[in-house]
């Protein structure tokens, strides 16, 4: 049994604007139901085009006073967020375990690792300096020019997070356009609004200059062209799904975009690997949170010679998951909803009907489905290429390192890839002619460090994120001359 003998109290929140908790004019709220207990444990505002005027107009107003106060202050208001962030780290927690069905340990590991991420933002901008040239170093320039060059604000970001880190992947977007001198529109996902929430309500507890960052939660039918084409709008980072991500960019024109979008992420197993090792590397990359990750591995493409011996060893491990509800500390929870599961069991039953081998799994309850190993995968099945978000794993016997690279490549994503080997000049050679953002040799792959870049190819995004990156996006270049008199 999945649900929890304590009964949820349903709360109404509100939402943020110019440093005050609002109820919409709408009078609508939306339901949040909660994946694993399968009630309603809140309802978030639905709020109005006009409301999302007021919060970009605040937002306008706040930036331009943001934008003339010292990097040191702005550092200190960031720096409280983070502490209380980590004051607040159990109750948020328990939000994000009820909301998105994630483990109460991971959830609390998000909320912890968001607050070094906040830290580690603010150290990074700290060391940023801007440079000077002189123009005599170009042949015919004249010494009599200097070039100085810094990094200013873009002005109103928009931040569009997901559901799967609903804390970790909100802050990873706002506190880079902080410190760079940027007010903030956020636009959590509907279903992780909440954790949002109570991560802009620690937010709040820092005292933030009012309007500087505002929190709007909504109907996409109702306000998301509305929010993406708005004229207010400087610049718009999103994380979310490709179809999502590709309608964003038409709509946005020429407003400066970072999208990190949707992953088919290869573990490349050849002959000489380690098969425990990487066994247990795939096993965690693919299934920890169900796989509800972007950066899961979605396949794995193991050499003909040694494929049953590591399709025995996967079965073993997914053998050992535990699963159910995420309050027992389970890896493998329900899904984010209904239509996520049908759409994994979809790709399941698809397989099967074309000759796919369920080496473990396919087993339902609602939206919780078990681990499954589909081996004899092949490239006409949809489980070769589509995204399941979900705990599926297909199985691809290639018969060489280059059919290994030519199906990998295939594929419309481009996030990342993992190659298991012993010979590192081969890891190289296949990392070189994989076109991903990222490469892991003999790792899952995986998000982390924050500081690394994190670079999505083709449909899996444009523009790069990691601290550094997300400032330097958040931000573009201005150049002063002086002209000396000589």
């Amino acid at each position: 049994m999945l649900a929890s003998v304590s009964a949820i109290k349903v709360t109404d929140y509100k939402f943020y604007v110019n440093g005050q908790w609002k109820e919409s004019q709408s009078g609508q709220t939306i339901d949040i139901r909660s994946p694993y207990l399968y009630e309603v444990m809140g309802r978030v505002q639905a709020i109005t085009k006009e409301e999302v005027d007021e919060a970009i107009g605040f937002a306008r107003g706040a930036q331009i006073e943001w934008a003339e106060t010292s990097l040191q202050e702005r550092a200190k208001y960031l720096y409280k967020w983070a502490d209380e962030l980590v004051n607040m780290q159990d109750e948020i927690a328990e939000i994000i375990m009820t909301e998105v069905g994630k483990g109460l340990k991971d959830a609390k590991n998000e909320v912890v690792r968001t607050a070094d991420f906040i830290r580690y933002t603010v150290e990074e901008a700290l060391h940023m300096h801007g440079e000077s040239m002189k123009g005599d170093s170009f042949p015919g320039g004249s010494k009599s020019k200097i070039a100085m060059i810094e990094r200013v604000p873009l002005g109103v970001v928009l931040a569009i997070s997901p559901f799967n880190y609903p804390v970790n992947l909100s802050a990873a977007k706002l506190a880079p356009a902080l410190i760079a001198g940027n007010a903030v529109i956020f636009k959590p996902a509907t279903q992780g609004a909440i954790s949002g929430i109570k991560m802009i309500e620690a937010l709040h507890k820092a005292e933030f200059p009012k309007g500087l960052v505002n929190l709007i939660t909504g109907r996409g039918s109702v306000i998301g062209d509305y929010l993406v084409e708005h004229k207010g709008i400087d610049m718009i980072s999103f994380t979310g799904g490709t179809n999502t991500g590709a309608h964003l960019a038409k709509k946005a024109a020429m407003i400066p975009l970072v999208l990190e979008l949707g992953g088919k992420d290869p573990g490349i197993v050849r002959e000489d690997a380690d098969l425990v090792e990487a066994a247990k590397q795939i096993i965690s990359g693919a299934f920890s949170y169900s796989g509800q990750r972007c950066t899961a591995i979605k396949r794995v493409l193991v050499h003909e010679s040694i494929a049953d011996e590591l399709v025995g060893i996967l079965k073993g491990e997914i053998e050992k998951l535990a699963v159910g509800s995420p309050e027992e500390g389970n890896t493998v929870v329900p899904l984010i909803d209904d239509q996520s599961a049908d759409f994994v069991q979809g790709l399941i039953d698809d397989a099967i009907e074309r000759g796919a081998t369920v080496v473990i799994g396919n087993k339902r309850e609602r939206n919780l489905i078990y681990p499954t190993l589909l081996d004899h995968v092949t490239e006409d099945m949809s489980a070769a290429w589509e995204e399941p978000f979900g705990p599926v794993l297909p199985v691809i016997r290639v018969s060489s390192d280059e059919e290994a690279i030519n199906i990998a490549n295939k594929s419309e994503f481009g996030l990342q890839a993992s190659v298991f080997t012993k010979d590192i000049n081969k890891a190289f050679a296949i990392a070189n002619k994989i076109e991903t953002g990222s490469v892991q040799i003999n790792g899952r792959t995986e998000r982390g460090p924050d500081h690394f870049p994190f670079i999505g190819v083709k449909g899996s995004g444009m523009g790069a994120q990691g601290i550094r990156r997300s400032i330097e996006s958040m931000t573009r270049e201005k150049v002063t001359v002086l002209n000396l008199s000589l």
